[in-house]
């Protein structure tokens, strides 16, 4: 079994990827399938027990933010 640490890596990585490809203009289809093994991904996670709700938002909100372009970035 993986790690909790190794779960949560893996969680980041398809986020980042999901908010990449959101931010560089994916086909929806594209979109919606990333979006889908995430939430798999989470779910199992969840009912599995491996790893609490509140941590698995917060992960989701801190790759969000990263995912954001900043406000003062230089074109």
């Amino acid at each position: 079994m993986r790690s909790k640490n190794e779960m949560l890596q893996e969680l980041r990585t398809m986020l980042q990827d999901v908010f990449r490809a959101r931010s560089e203009g994916a086909a929806y289809a594209n979109l919606a399938r990333a979006h889908g093994y995430v939430d798999g991904y989470m779910r199992a996670l969840l009912e599995s027990g491996a790893i609490p709700r509140d941590e698995l938002l917060a992960v989701v909100s801190q790759e969000r933010e990263a995912a954001r372009p900043s406000a003062f970035a230089l074109a």
